[in-house]
């Protein structure tokens, strides 16, 4: 089950069409483009993190503003990256998206919706 999980889970990812970093080169990326980071923390195996992807990152608009304003960064929850995110930013569960700045500073955590048009107004409002 967990082999399916993580495979549906690779799935996702590939289909909503952002580049994906990792935290450090989103820094970079952020610092070099004057653009704050998007950090989604996540878990591969998880139907929820999935449904996410599915539902509102692969929504044209919610790709556009994100390529538009952010650095999409993808932390995997289980990770050494994803543990010591999870205890910099006091975050528990997933997936959980955080706004933060290029030198880590947290600016924003932004509710968990399925529903894009809600996503991109908490999108819109950082």
């Amino acid at each position: 089950n967990v082999q399916l999980q993580t495979f549906l889970g690779h799935r996702a990812i590939a289909a909503h069409g952002l580049e994906v970093l990792d935290l450090e080169s989103g820094f970079s990326a952020a610092a070099a483009s004057d653009k704050l980071v998007l950090a989604d923390l996540s878990a591969i195996w998880c139907s929820s993190c999935r449904t996410f992807d599915r539902k509102v990152l692969s929504n044209e608009g919610v790709r556009k503003l994100i390529d538009e304003r952010y650095i999409f960064v993808r932390v995997e929850y289980e990770s050494d990256e994803g543990k010591s995110f999870r205890k910099r930013y006091a975050v528990k569960g997933f997936p959980r998206l955080l706004v933060i700045d290029a030198e880590g500073n947290l600016v924003a955590r932004l509710p968990t919706t399925y529903d894009p048009a809600v996503f991109m107004i908490s999108l819109g409002g950082v």
